[in-house]
């Protein structure tokens, strides 16, 4: 009966500190709520800052992220700090201890990311709509968050990558400049006068609107091909008012044009005669003969 008698005085002292506790607990309540309404304000008052200093619109979550989570921990400490007197957030942070060293590892890669999309939303290069190169994913940058970056690849597919992973390794931005160079090879035949095949080529480059006048344009003499004699054929073009596959297909389109009007030719590849193993030497001497 003694066992019940205790377990009886344990529970009302319990029940009796859980009621003395409530108006704290209210409080925090209270505290909490006025949490979420100051961080909702403060991110309004950011993204007023924020637009008025024409800054990117994924650092301006960045922004807006911090100013939430600095008042949210504010908050949580306060309210925690109410409702739990004996409470202070030194020796919360002074009884994590070892546990703290061991969250740390289990969340290395979150820290990882967390700190590397800080980092690529601070620096000025790869915007959003952005052209990138990066790890073999190819696309436009559609989204960065603080953990991850998503890529939409030109075939339609979307590719999320961890930030510390874009951070770490090159990444080729195409659209860093609004105007671009492009080559491509031309190949004539060995009897062309070469001149006037140059003379063709920079005809056709210069009848063609859409690229960027305003940049040189260049056709070089390169080098003695299996059946051609090779052109380097460069160009710039505007990226943000031009679709870059589209002018490409019109230099083609040129080339091809004023080659013909010149009566230039555009050689085949000249393909070596190849050997099968699974044919006999006799065999390949009979057809030779009877050739």
């Amino acid at each position: 009966m003694n066992y019940i008698n205790t377990l009886r005085d344990q529970v009302d002292a319990m029940l009796k500190g859980f009621v003395q506790a409530l108006p704290s607990l209210a409080i925090a309540l209270v505290i909490l709520i006025l949490t979420w309404l100051v961080a909702k304000g403060a991110v309004r008052l950011a993204d007023r800052i924020t637009g008025k200093a024409h800054i990117r619109n994924d650092l301006k979550a960045l922004v807006e992220t911090l100013i939430k989570l600095a008042v949210w921990i504010v908050g949580l400490l306060i309210a925690l700090t109410v409702a739990i007197p004996s409470f202070t957030p030194a020796g919360a942070f002074a009884g994590l201890g070892i546990g703290a060293v061991a969250i740390g590892f289990a969340f290395q890669d979150i820290f990882e990311n967390f700190l590397a999309g800080v980092l690529i939303m601070l620096r000025d290069k790869m915007q959003l709509g952005d052209w990138v190169d990066t790890e073999g994913i190819s696309g436009t940058v559609e989204k960065i968050t603080l953990r991850e970056t998503h890529i939409r690849q030109f075939s339609g597919e979307l590719t999320i990558m961890p930030n510390s992973m874009i951070f770490k390794n090159p990444v080729k931005i195409h659209t860093d400049q609004v105007e671009r160079r492009f080559d491509i090879m031309v190949g004539v035949a060995y009897d062309t006068d070469l001149p006037e095949a140059e003379a063709a080529i920079m005809r056709a480059l210069k009848s063609v609107d859409t690229i960027a006048h305003n940049r040189p344009v260049d056709a070089f003499a390169r080098e003695f091909g299996a059946s051609s004699i090779d052109f380097w054929v460069r160009w710039w073009v505007n990226t943000k008012e031009q679709n870059l596959f589209l002018v490409q297909r019109d230099v083609v389109y040129a080339i091809k044009r004023e080659l013909d009007a010149a009566g230039i030719e555009i050689p085949f590849p000249y393909v070596t005669h190849t050997f099968k193993e699974d044919v006999p030497i006799k065999e390949m001497a009979a057809s030779n003969d009877a050739a």
